[in-house]
């Protein structure tokens, strides 16, 4: 090995090292959020809980965009180097906090008031990271390999979920599961602090970007990295086009492969908490080789054309996919066994006053899945009340064939995934100069993934809620993936039409100008109705998160198809 590409070993190392750890930090609330509900937020609305708790995940994401502009600045104007050393200490102090943080019992509303900071903390640091690791690796990388050498960054994101989810795995498995539901979920917060120290260790070795050294040498650093990346023409209409036909579209195939499919596994099929991340780990472990693959590819046959594939085959599979996911963990379309048994518990029924009992029923099927099902019945003066049980909850464990088949099902996805991801990095670096290129390609990078695929979750739930029926039973378990099916098959139309010759352009700057428009209307008007109809507390949740983000993000809309009808990308 030549001292050039040790030093370019030892470059990836560093940076990857830390972002990975980044990462995990960040995704480790995620992968709990369904315990975190209970810890942090009012009970009584196990829904409300739930939403609140992906509600303060996703803050994390919609603050990303501003930890771009933030630290991408400062990242321009003293270097790579010491600004995601910064991001690395902030995020690492707001994981390591969010485990010292009391209950929800202990200190009432604030305890979900500093989860939220922390997680808005942590979302700043986020947004300064990532986008000094692509560029740091890519201004090191030679000419022609930068989609080889960027992909091992790619790979950080999908192996800090694999990370959070296997620490999750140990520790509850060491612990149990008692007492890693009562405290335990806080060891992985905690062993963050060391994460961090190492990684720290790692980077005050690493040396400054070889390119922004020569600028900085050259006296030809950018006096304004904000007003040059966003208040010139020329460069605006490059961040558009990245995010609107490119990183929206990523961003949503990213979450919808990853989170999404836990969320769905967990909350709309049942499947048992360990089981469903085992599936997770061994799905990431198997496709995370391809993001290499797919970013090296690109050196040969160019970005776009992998990203849009994958953005292709995404659109075109997810509905068969998950309906395959559902029809593997169906019981209704199973043959049952006879219970195995039946376990009471709680008050017996009394004469007078008021009592509950909760019924637990394991119940086997031939295909070897097994069913519990736990439900609390309220008595009234010794007679069960009419209507359905106040509580009911399933829990379920796949056949090993099954499991093996949706794990297949999730690995499907996630090559989606490394075929939008693995070169975008590449594609983002080259697309803008040196001296604005931590701030520009910051940006659109986070609002595509931390907005459009953040939300995912959070909107893909809430369409399923809405879709239940009004005593909160069945539900459409499909309709949430018309979020990432609509926005990713818009960035798939503009990706095909600005990134290759057509005479569409100024045309389809038109079509988008109006969406832009309808999209507006329409989401104030729908908004207005359901608030009007369904006050309650995770609608109204639902919308002041949803309004605010969105109106900005179709007024950009708008401002692309404004510039694609003046001819802006005719060249």
């Amino acid at each position: 090995m030549t001292s050039t590409s040790r030093k370019l070993t030892q470059v990836i190392l560093a940076s990857s090292v830390g972002t990975l750890i980044e990462w995990y930090d960040f995704y480790i609330y995620g992968s709990l959020s369904m315990i975190i509900a209970k810890q942090f937020f009012p009970l009584g609305n196990d829904t409300a809980a739930f939403l609140a708790a992906l509600a303060t995940f996703a803050a994390g994401f919609v603050v990303r965009p501003f930890g771009a502009l933030v630290f991408g600045r400062l990242g321009d104007l003293v270097g790579r180097k010491y600004t995601f050393l910064i991001t690395l200490l902030l995020m690492g102090g707001s994981t390591f906090s969010i485990g010292l943080v009391p209950g929800y019992a202990d200190i009432g509303m604030a305890a979900p008031i500093i989860i939220l900071v922390l997680r808005l903390l942590q979302g700043l640091a986020l947004g300064g990271e990532y986008g000094g690791a692509a560029t740091y690796v890519a201004e090191h990388a030679p000419e022609g390999r930068r989609g080889f050498y960027t992909s091992f960054i790619q790979t950080t994101a999908t192996l800090g979920f694999f990370l959070s989810l296997g620490v999750i795995l140990l520790t509850r498995r060491q612990l149990g599961v008692d007492a890693f539901n009562a405290w335990g979920w806080r060891v992985p917060f905690l062993i963050s602090a060391v994460l961090i120290a190492v990684s720290v260790f790692i980077r005050l070795k690493m040396a400054e970007s070889p390119m922004f050294t020569k600028i900085k040498s050259e006296g030809t650093i950018s006096k304004n990295p904000l007003k040059e990346s966003f208040g010139n023409k020329a460069n605006l209409k490059l961040v558009l086009l990245a995010l609107f036909g490119a990183v929206m579209g990523q961003g949503v195939v990213w979450y919808t492969g990853q989170f999404y499919a836990q969320t769905f596994l967990e909350r709309t099929c049942g499947v048992e908490f360990e089981q469903t991340r085992f599936i997770l780990c061994i799905a990431i472990l198997l496709a995370t080789p391809f993001f290499v693959v797919f970013g090296a590819w690109s050196d040969r046959i160019g970005r776009v054309k992998i990203m849009l594939a994958g953005l292709f085959l995404a659109v075109l599979c997810y509905r068969p996919l998950y309906q395959q996911i559902f029809s593997l963990t169906n019981t209704a379309e199973k043959t049952a066994m006879p219970a195995l048994f039946a376990q009471q518990a709680g008050l017996p029924a009394v004469e007078k006053g008021d009592s509950s009992v909760t019924v637990t029923t394991w119940q086997r099927f031939s295909d070897g899945t097994t069913l519990k099902t736990a439900e609390k019945r309220l008595f009234k003066n010794g007679a069960v009340t009419a209507g359905a049980p106040t509580e009911k909850s399933k829990v379920l464990w796949v056949s090993s064939v099954a499991f093996w088949q949706i794990m297949l099902l999730i690995f499907i996805q996630i090559i989606f995934v490394t075929m939008v991801y693995g070169p975008i990095a590449a594609f983002l670096v080259e697309l803008f100069p040196t001296r604005i290129r931590y701030t520009s390609m910051s940006l659109p990078y986070h609002i595509g993934n931390g907005i459009f695929g953040g939300l995912t979750p959070f909107i893909a739930t809430r369409f399923f809620d809405i879709s239940k029926n009004s005593d909160g039973t069945g539900g459409d378990p499909f309709v949430g993936l018309w979020y990432p099916i609509g926005v990713g098959a818009v960035c798939l139309l503009i990706g095909m039409t600005y990134f290759f010759k057509n005479r569409l352009r100024r045309v389809a700057g038109i079509l988008w100008m109006l969406v832009a428009v309808l999209m507006v209307v329409g989401l104030f008007v729908l908004a207005i109705r359901e608030l009007t109809v369904h006050a309650t507390i995770d609608n109204k949740m639902f919308w002041y998160v949803i309004l605010p983000i969105f109106t900005p993000i179709m007024a950009g809309l708008g401002l692309f198809g404004w510039y694609a009808w003046q001819g802006a990308y005719d060249k």
